[in-house]
């Protein structure tokens, strides 16, 4: 089952592969997200940002159908992702999420060696030869700027990583199935400086090649690295809502809603 085609969108214009229309997202009756409308470009990075509880992981998960694994989770509205409305019953979810990957807050590599880790998604789509394998993981290594850092650790535990080196471990492990898009949920909150600027700087090669979505509190972070961003915020019965939605550089400079522009200057939130 082939979910993408990315070889018929061509031209120069800007190119859309994810659209949310009018999404809302429930947890049992409780209404945590409404009515979320926006477009997400393609071999970009989109950042979303406000305060926490206003829902921006909650919409980040619903890109991959993450929302399905928590109890009492129900999506309204369709997100379109190359013209796929992937919240359809048929959809095959291995599939989805192998072309939509998803890196979390904090790493957490699996109790195996580094090897093993990234064989992983690889061995459960069906690769087994060993030099097949090889050739993925040293290119997913690479990809994630870890390579030369641990080439020599490869069957060597995870754990015994450091902290910026599980999270790039991580994004590998995600980046050796081949996605098309990769999200990630505060990837550098647990991460000291020197950490977070190598997974910012890995995060503007991989655009190059993939469509990233990510969640920060960070607004240096999301104004460095982010092409697009999106501000949420909440109501006081604690449902998240979209504020605006824009290039960063118009965001960061000239929001349009007072409440992104208090948020972004540290007045509130």
């Amino acid at each position: 089952m082939i979910l993408f085609n990315i070889s018929m969108v061509i031209g120069t214009q800007k190119k859309t592969i994810i659209k949310l229309n009018n999404v809302s997202c429930y947890y049992y009756n409780f209404l945590a997200v409404k009515d979320v409308s926006l477009e997400i470009e393609e071999n970009k990075i989109t950042a979303l940002i406000g305060p926490s509880g206003c829902g921006k992981s909650t919409v980040l998960r619903t890109l991959n159908r993450m929302n399905d694994t928590v109890p009492g989770s129900k999506v309204t509205g369709e997100v379109i992702i190359q013209d796929l409305n992937i919240y359809k019953n048929d959809l095959d979810l291995i599939e989805l999420r192998r072309n939509v990957g998803m890196v979390f807050q904090r790493p957490f590599p699996f109790p195996m060696s580094v090897y093993d880790n990234i064989a992983y998604g690889p061995r459960m789509h069906g690769i087994k030869k060993k030099s097949a394998l090889d050739e993925i993981i040293e290119h997913s290594l690479k990809q994630s700027a870890i390579w030369d850092e641990i080439k020599d650790k490869l069957d060597k535990s995870a754990y015994e990583l450091s902290g910026g080196q599980q999270q790039r471990l991580c994004i590998a492990r995600a980046l050796a199935v081949e996605p098309q898009i990769l999200l990630l949920d505060e990837p550098c909150s647990a991460l000291d400086p020197i950490a977070t600027l190598k997974i910012e700087d890995l995060l503007n090669e991989l655009k190059k090649e993939l469509t990233i979505v990510i969640v920060t509190h960070n607004m240096q972070q999301a104004s460095r690295i982010s092409d697009n961003t999106a501000f949420f915020w909440t109501t006081e019965e604690r449902t998240g809502f979209l504020v605006e939605y824009d290039a960063t550089a118009q965001i960061f400079s000239s929001p349009t809603d007072k409440r992104t522009e208090d948020y972004i200057t540290g007045r509130f939130g």
